[in-house]
């Protein structure tokens, strides 16, 4: 397990964070104000940022190349493009639910479908061109998150809420399955409850956030489970986002507070070191 580097203020549930040159972009669920922008030295709020586009929202992720954020909308079907510095937005429809974003080496966007009827990854331009759509195979349900590696081959998450199969899978560009980690739900050692997002590291290790479990998992290159980043007992909520700063070696991970309903409640920001 890490140490707790340092923890962000609570406040308005957390649907994700990620970063851009010195500054720490957090993705607040709110109407207004809902980027909250920090120093990373200092972690230090520098200001916050309106997108008057957005709804509800699922998630965040940058890209240094086209100088902007994207944001997932979860009820427009939407994803939001945010020019840096001015906040400028624009927007193009997906139709399908959004679960998570990614940004890829050649600096376009991996959106991951959520939708059980789609169950897909579509790959956009930054202008909004949809380049391909990859299909996963039937047993992939709620699709929570797809990262494209170097090799080309994408690692995702999926599994939702006591559904059979909880994985991390490795997919080749076909969108079939080459290896996985997990199986039935469940909290021990080959199990995950709702792996919600991933990040991955210089070396292809693989960081999961494991939400119901309320833990952060880390397993090798070939998927294998190589320990605890974060156990329950250090995080106070569930986890749901993560953003791994592979120059700084941190790793942030966005959890909240679950209340009746599914409902989040409240969130925060916790950094620990990613090695």
């Amino acid at each position: 397990m890490r140490r707790v580097l340092h923890t962000l203020p609570e406040g308005n549930a957390v649907c994700g964070v990620t970063s851009l040159d010195n500054l720490l972009y957090v993705l607040r669920y709110k109407r207004s104000k809902q980027i909250e922008v920090y120093d990373k030295d200092s972690y230090r709020l520098q200001h916050c940022l309106t997108v008057t586009t957005l709804d509800t929202m699922a998630d965040i992720a940058s890209c240094g190349h086209n100088r902007c954020l994207y944001i997932s909308g979860y009820t427009d079907k939407c994803i939001h493009r945010v020019a840096l510095p001015d906040a400028a937005a624009v927007k193009w429809h997906v139709n399908s639910d959004i679960s998570s974003l990614s940004v890829t080496d050649s600096h376009t966007l991996l959106a991951t479908c959520l939708n059980l009827l789609v169950r897909s990854i579509k790959e956009f331009t930054t202008d909004g061109k949809l380049l391909q759509q990859i299909q996963l195979p039937k047993d992939i349900m709620s699709l929570h998150h797809a990262i494209q590696l170097p090799s080309g081959q994408y690692v995702v998450c999926h599994g939702g809420r006591r559904e059979t199969l909880q994985r991390v899978c490795l997919i080749d560009s076909n969108g079939h399955v080459i290896k996985s980690y997990g199986g039935s739900f469940g909290a021990g050692r080959e199990q995950m409850d709702v792996p919600t997002h991933l990040a991955v590291n210089g070396n292809e290790s693989v960081f999961v956030a494991d939400s119901n479990n309320r833990r952060v998992l880390s397993l090798s290159p070939s998927l294998t489970y190589a320990g605890e980043v974060l156990s329950s007992e250090q995080l106070k909520w569930w986890p749901r986002r993560l953003f791994l700063d592979v120059d700084r070696g941190r790793l942030y991970v966005a959890e909240n507070e679950v209340k009746q309903g599914s409902k989040f409640a409240c969130g925060r920001v916790v950094v620990v070191s990613s090695s």
